[in-house]
């Protein structure tokens, strides 16, 4: 069976959010993308007091100087496709008031009939806790435990109810109801994230970072479900962030999927070899367009089946 593909939505300030995703969805599902992705960056701090992924010293990309929000543009998508999963890689737990992000979900999921994957992480950006006013940063481990317990109760039967430190449900009607389960997946960059994902989570969302170093993840995670007695098949997605270059990338320090279409389709294949069963692929930082983004997007989909991927 062929691995899933998937293909992140253009959120960022060179596209006409209302014009461009509706279009880029349908066309991607249209090449046969199997499923289209979001992500989540709500400020650009000027001047920025950490660097990005909370590195010292490493800018801000310029386009997250406007990124569109993740489930407004997972509605443009729904509204225009009809088979394609709706993911997010990743929302940021911490940003979001549980209960209504519980609600957003299951709302999104009626309205596309069961489309939706929730890829769930805690972020690492001071100044967006700051802005979201929901936790502090310290808690984020907490708030995302207490999210995973909301959406549980929220999309399960009704009389919902639920007392957790941010959220109090009395017992209640709560609907909208998801079209069906939801999954939900999860990083794993800690032991602890790690024993919280295969406790509680349907599925893995890694970055892509090396074959050789997801392998040794894979492996790490499928012994620690074992020791913990899992008795499901974890899920997995792979997000991978290109830096698309229309020509040969040259140097001797390219990066994993880094360069052309033919160097990026290289890398794919690699880490596909690892046997996860979804790739989504986010071309959109390095293109023009819309226009050049959904061409792109559709030279990498035909390479990459060409290639076994």
């Amino acid at each position: 069976m062929a691995t899933r593909l998937g293909l992140s939505l253009p959120q960022m300030k060179q596209y006409d959010i209302g014009r461009d995703i509706p279009a880029v969805a349908r066309a991607a599902e249209e090449i046969g993308y199997e499923s289209l992705w979001v992500f989540e960056r709500i400020l650009f701090p000027e001047p920025a007091r950490q660097g990005l992924y909370g590195i010292p010293g490493l800018p801000w990309p310029d386009q997250y100087r406007s990124v569109a929000d993740p489930l407004v543009s997972l509605t443009l998508a729904a509204a225009v496709t009809e088979r394609a999963r709706l993911g997010t890689s990743v929302l940021v737990a911490p940003l979001h008031v549980p209960f209504q992000l519980a609600r957003a979900l299951a709302s999104l999921d009626a309205a596309s009939g069961g489309r939706v994957v929730a890829g769930i992480g805690t972020g690492w950006s001071h100044d967006e806790y700051a802005a979201a006013s929901v936790a502090p940063f310290e808690k984020r481990g907490q708030v995302l435990d207490e999210l995973l317990d909301v959406c549980r109760a929220v999309w399960g039967p009704d009389p919902v109810s639920y007392e957790g430190e941010l959220t109090t449900i009395a017992p209640s009607v709560v609907g909208p109801k998801p079209a069906g389960p939801i999954p939900v997946l999860l990083p794993a960059n800690s032991p602890k994230a790690a024993r919280r994902l295969v406790d509680r989570a349907d599925g893995w969302m890694p970055g892509a970072a090396g074959a050789e170093q997801l392998a040794e993840q894979w492996r790490g995670l499928q012994e620690l479900a074992e020791e913990r007695g899992r008795k499901e098949p974890i899920q997995s997605v792979l997000r991978v962030n290109t830096i698309y270059t229309r020509d040969e990338y040259k140097g001797d320090d390219r990066r994993p999927f880094q360069g052309s279409v033919a160097q990026i389709v290289e890398d794919l294949v690699a880490h596909d070899a690892v046997g996860l069963e979804e790739i989504l692929i986010d071309l959109q930082g390095r293109v023009r367009d819309a226009d050049e983004l959904t061409d792109v997007a559709a030279e990498v989909f035909t390479a990459a089946r060409v290639a076994g991927v």
